[in-house]
């Protein structure tokens, strides 16, 4: 079987900016969806993990249907003590590979760090949840030698941040309660995962956090959204519009704690991440800051 440069396990979202990157860079791949489903114009193969097939022979076992490939990006949650050995071990043994020829890598979350912190700074060096069922896991991989991309919100496609509002602040209380909001573009996750590959000795046994490098306000965003559910009225040309409620709130509770202007402090924001650090370590910039 002819080794390939890259294995996407799961290729969801993500894969839609990611398949493209590797065709453009002429790099050969091969890509799982549970249904075989075509992602970016791309065929995949019917897959899905199973966390509970202990020491599969190199015969019929769920790793035997996956091609030999040199990176290995597992997109899906793996949780808990012993999956990230699983499809690490499982995969090496079936392919008669060791551990030092296939470089695994894993999305992860950054919400590992949401617990209190002693500063407003967070990095990927700061505490967090250990015993959250991902880090567990991501944990586990890290030991293994692997790498862990944390990555905050995603956007971009038909993900779109200004549609969030209505669900994450359905009253003012909501509105009052959001604080910092930190995001990276699907794209910038695809090129981040290319430069992970070609850097692996920076890379390895190490869990990076990737945001697009802002630490975004909630209320600044909701007022600069004010006027998004005005679409049609804009297009139709009537200038006689109103805000969004939420930019109402917002500015109500400006008074009311007496923020002066928009953005707020780091101080009040309270959690803030250091995401500058992956791309200084692996000289990029990202394409798609400033939602």
């Amino acid at each position: 079987m002819q080794e390939l440069d890259f294995l996407i396990l799961g290729a969801g979202w993500s894969s839609t900016f990611l398949i493209p990157l590797l065709q453009a860079r002429h790099i050969s791949f091969a890509a799982t969806t549970r249904d075989g489903r075509e992602v970016a114009g791309a065929s995949t193969i019917k897959w899905s993990f199973d966390p509970n097939e202990d020491s599969p022979s190199t015969e019929n076992n769920q790793f035997s249907s996956l091609p030999l490939a040199k990176h290995i990006l597992i997109t899906f949650p793996l949780t808990g003590k012993g999956q990230s050995t699983t499809v690490v071990k499982g995969y090496e043994k079936t392919h008669g590979k060791k551990l030092a020829d296939v470089r695994f890598m894993q999305f992860g979350s950054t919400g590992i760090w949401q617990i209190p912190q002693k500063t407003s700074w967070v990095s990927r060096r700061s505490p967090y949840d250990t015993t959250n069922s991902r880090a567990i896991a991501e944990d586990e991989l890290i030991k293994l030698g692997g790498c862990v991309l944390n990555l905050a919100g995603l956007w971009g496609g038909e993900r779109d941040p200004k549609n969030w509002v209505d669900r994450v602040a359905k009253t003012k209380d909501d509105v009052k309660s959001k604080k910092s909001l930190h995001m990276v573009h699907g794209l910038d996750v695809a090129r981040a995962v290319l430069a992970v590959t070609g850097d692996w000795q920076s890379a390895k046994g190490q869990r990076w956090m990737l945001t697009d490098g802002f630490v975004y306000d909630w209320w600044s965003l909701m007022v600069g959204w004010a006027d998004a559910k005005n679409a049609e009225d804009i297009a139709s040309g009537k200038v006689d519009r109103q805000p969004m409620e939420q930019a109402t709130w917002v500015f109500q509770l400006m008074r009311e704690e007496k923020v002066w202007a928009l953005p707020r402090s780091r101080e009040e924001l309270k959690r803030c991440y250091f995401g500058r650090e992956f791309w200084d370590t692996f000289g990029l910039v990202p394409l798609k800051a400033r939602i």
